[in-house]
């Protein structure tokens, strides 16, 4: 009996020194991370784009049946299974690695789970879900984006052109969303590319709100606290991020600021053109009548 209770207080040591190594080492990294903007940047970064995937699902509602029934159930399906995913995900990691080894493999913290079933195949699996994942995102943006740039051109908002070019007016905006992401990767990294992402997608997240709340509220019949909401929570995050990115990149801020001037400016251009090219067809049209 003795003997059996030696024993179990040396397990009981030896548990509560695990967990106050494991504790030590997590707040050792805690502490790492918080130093750097690493740790506020994946806070801001990926919940952002996450949910950024999520609302893409509204560009697809004129190509879906009953739309105003089933938009709203695809978001809230799929935010569901993404749930799922991620628990299961997390319990899986969390139920092979100690917090230590999660801490050292957090890039690849899923393959280290995964390996004690796996074996050295875990890495390629892993890959492999990764590699699927990522390609249904991209396909998946840019169908939204060519999407809505496909809607704005038929309301005469943003100019266009052919270029010679067969087919529909979104296949043409497909072509051009890609043209503009190679562009992109040729010039910048991927941390600043999402970091472009997320303080374009912000600010049109803002934008859409405010107009929905001053001009689209009443036909709509949207309550007003869910685009302020929206939009303060828009400012909260976009605040902190600018600041961070202020302190340790600032050359992400300056590009962000002059490509929305840059476009500001050359849509203003454009819908002044247009707006005078709609008036001179009114008098010729006009004049004709009269002739």
């Amino acid at each position: 009996m003795r003997l059996f209770s030696a024993k179990t207080a040396g397990n009981r040591q030896k548990s509560n020194k695990t967990e106050g190594d494991n504790a030590k080492i997590a707040l050792e990294w805690l502490f790492f991370e918080l130093k750097s903007d690493s740790a506020i940047n994946q806070a801001l970064i990926r919940p952002s784009l996450a949910f950024k995937g999520f609302t893409t699902i509204t560009n697809s509602g004129s190509e879906v049946i009953d739309p105003k029934r089933n938009v709203g159930r695809a978001i809230i399906i799929s935010i569901a299974a993404c749930v799922v995913i991620y628990t299961l995900v997390g319990f899986a990691v969390a139920s092979n690695l100690s917090l230590a080894e999660i801490i050292e493999t957090q890039d690849y913290s899923l393959a280290a789970a995964a390996r004690p079933a796996l074996g050295e195949y875990a890495v390629w699996f892993t890959v492999a879900i990764a590699m699927m994942a990522t390609a249904g995102g991209i396909l998946a943006s840019i169908f939204a984006v060519s999407r809505m740039l496909d809607m704005l051109t038929e309301m005469k908002l943003v100019p266009h052109r052919h270029f010679g070019m067969p087919g529909s007016i979104q296949k043409h905006t497909l072509v051009y969303t890609v043209v503009l992401g190679l562009i992109l990767t040729a010039f910048f990294d991927l941390s600043r590319i999402a970091a472009l992402g997320i303080v374009f997608y912000l600010i049109m997240d803002i934008a859409i709100h405010w107009g929905v709340l001053r001009y689209l509220r009443e036909d709509v019949k949207a309550s007003a606290w869910v685009p302020v909401m929206a939009i303060l929570l828009d400012l909260l995050v976009l605040g902190g991020f600018v600041w961070v990115k202020l302190n340790t990149d600032p050359f992400v801020i300056r590009v962000a600021v002059a490509t929305m001037i840059v476009i500001a400016v050359a849509e203003q251009i454009f819908l002044k053109k247009s707006e005078n090219s709609r008036q001179s067809g009114d008098e010729e049209s006009h004049a004709h009548d009269h002739h």
